[in-house]
């Protein structure tokens, strides 16, 4: 039988897909690549073998624009086969074809794919490389409704809400962020943020202490970059 292009499993590809999997893990990646583009070339309309390639190359070899021909493939056999739509978009995103990516997540939203938080992540990193700010916000919050609390998405949509004038709201976003790690390390980038932030309001005393939290909460490796950026901020907020 065949559905949407999709021709029945035959049991005896589990095994070599699963050695292809296994060879990966173990860090052969070359033979890995061999062993499923030769199951490719034996079942070139088996879609999950084609994936299996199109993941070799895209994900664990770093080659996106290998990994394109591939996915592409699939989704001529398979055009609702919405975790390929998902990982051509990814691939379209490393290459920085940021447009095709956004519109290649959107397509895989509307399919109702099941991993629906880390579309609008994947989304929203788009949406900020081509600058479309408030789209990104919105993807943030989308994502945020499905993991509410998460320090890290809060810090995102700051940024995100910083490049749109929302200060404020950024603001809130980092404290509440910062709250939510009272029983476990302070992240210092945090801090640093919410003190960029407040001194541009015009809060120097509120930076000061930000900016002197996360030296305190600076631990060994930490970037030294954000060292640096922390020190400069204490210093900006000290000068009259």
């Amino acid at each position: 039988m065949e559905r949407n292009g999709r021709q029945a499993w035959p049991p005896e590809l589990s095994e070599p897909l699963r050695e292809v999997d296994r060879l990966r893990r173990g860090g052969r990646y070359t033979s890995a690549l061999a062993l499923a583009r030769k199951l490719a070339d034996a079942h070139p309309e088996q879609v999950r073998v084609l994936v299996e390639v199109g993941l070799t190359l895209g994900v664990w070899g770093g080659q996106p624009a290998e990994a394109l021909p591939w996915f592409d493939r699939v989704l001529a056999l398979a055009p609702g086969h919405a975790a390929t739509r998902y990982y051509r978009s990814l691939a379209l995103a490393r290459l920085g074809r940021h447009a095709e990516a956004v519109e290649g997540f959107t397509q895989v939203e509307a399919a109702g794919f099941r991993k629906a938080l880390v579309v609008h992540m994947k989304r929203a990193e788009s949406l900020g490389a081509l600058g479309r700010w408030v789209e990104a916000e919105a993807d943030w919050t989308a994502a945020l409704a499905e993991d509410p609390g998460n320090s890290w998405l809060l810090q995102q949509r700051a940024q995100a809400r910083t490049r749109v004038g929302r200060t404020e709201a950024a603001e809130q976003d980092l404290t509440t962020a910062l709250e939510a790690q009272v029983d476990e390390a302070v992240d210092p980038e945090l801090l640093h943020a919410r003190g960029v932030l407040r001194l541009g309001r015009g809060d120097v005393a509120g930076a000061r202490a930000d900016f002197d939290a996360g030296l305190a909460a600076f631990r060994v490796g930490d970037p030294p970059v954000l060292l640096d950026a922390l020190r400069q901020g204490l210093r900006d907020a000290r000068q009259p």
